[in-house]
């Protein structure tokens, strides 16, 4: 029991020493530009539509894979 009282009266101290060391940390951070993030914006964008594409064309070439072997198998 004593230890868990002894970890309870620690936490402030550690919750304390967290939040130090997080903003020393974050004030190391390079933070980008806004031109550096509407670049990375756009990459991120025609990227998502060129999967989204890709997956499409596949999807379709399985589905009508799948029933023509359904149609093969049904006869």
């Amino acid at each position: 029991m004593a230890g868990a009282l002894e970890g309870i009266k620690e936490w402030p101290v550690a919750t304390k020493n967290y939040i130090a060391e997080l903003q020393n940390e974050m004030r190391k951070v390079t933070w980008p530009n806004a031109k550096q993030v509407r670049a990375t914006t756009a990459v991120v964008i025609v990227t998502v539509f060129a999967f989204a594409g890709f997956f499409a064309i596949v999807d379709t070439i399985l589905s009508r894979t799948i029933i023509r072997v359904y149609d093969i198998l049904a006869k």
